[in-house]
């Protein structure tokens, strides 16, 4: 038989080499990369956004009705940040996208060569910022090239700049003379040798439960949700019949004060 102090022995290295497995698991950082993709899913309020031309559709903060006819943006300079505070910023040459309602493909970007780790927050600009704005035409490929994006109306030839969110369609509220139709062209990055109007805007959105775990077997999908309502209602509630045309002017600052606000983060998939 064994004896008590050769038994206690045992224990004792058991114990030790139990609390040195967890105090090395607990220390294990991920290595290696993986992907992540976003799916942006653009709704009105509870409804699902469906693009037509029925002028009464949905209905706005200011009871108008209204249907949508056109609904784009474009998401850049995309950041993620751990749950240990660090910030893994997107490649910027890999980091721009045009979201468009009528392209469902579009509405599913994804990013290659993610470090592993547990992201709990993302940020990302609606726009396009100045320095990829103001770059050499042949560092503005894909959907930032403006051959590309002119059979889509999301560049201002005549001010060599990019739209940065356009919402098109048709309300009562609108004038009858222009046939009912209401649209909002909203860009501008602030003025290259001059200040001029600057609509970028910034968000930051917490990723809920456990957050992004981007590892070299899973691929997390972040479902983003764009309620179009908020382009009417913000800090400066837009009402289609006070201003049914925007483009270049101050009243556009009111509209991207307006639609900042329309994305939330609604689930993640972390299943390989």
């Amino acid at each position: 038989m064994f004896s008590k102090k050769f038994i206690y022995t045992l224990l004792v290295l058991f114990s030790v080499s139990l609390a040195s497995c967890k105090k090395d698991s607990e220390n294990t950082t991920p290595t290696g990369t993986g992907n992540i993709s976003f799916e942006f899913d653009n709704v009105v309020g509870s409804s699902q956004l469906v693009l037509d031309s029925t002028m009464n559709t949905f209905t706005n903060s200011s009871g108008e009705k209204f249907s949508v006819t056109q609904f784009n943006y474009y998401i850049s300079n995309i950041k993620l940040k751990k749950s240990d505070g660090t910030i893994y910023t997107v490649p910027q040459d890999s980091s721009y996208f045009l979201i468009m309602e009528s392209n469902e493909e579009s509405q599913m970007p994804e990013i290659h060569g993610v470090p592993a780790g547990d992201y709990k927050e993302i940020t990302f600009t609606i726009g396009v910022d100045s320095l990829r704005s103001t770059m050499d035409i042949s560092k503005r490929t894909g959907v930032l090239d403006p051959a590309y994006i002119a059979g889509h109306g999301m560049y201002w030839s005549w001010n060599q700049g990019y739209i940065f969110l356009k919402a098109e369609g048709m309300s009562p509220a609108a004038p009858e003379m222009m046939g009912h139709e209401f649209y909002y062209h909203i860009g501008g990055f602030g003025g290259y040798s001059s200040q001029t109007i600057n609509n970028i805007r910034t968000i930051t959105l917490p990723l809920p439960g456990e957050g992004a775990t981007v590892r070299s077997n899973i691929n997390p999908e972040v479902h983003i949700l764009a309620d179009v309502l908020k382009v009417f209602d913000g800090p400066k509630p837009l009402k289609i019949a006070d201003n049914s045309m925007v483009m270049w002017s101050d009243v556009s600052l009111d509209i991207s004060n307006n639609y900042k606000n329309m994305f939330t983060v609604h689930h993640v998939h972390n299943e390989p």
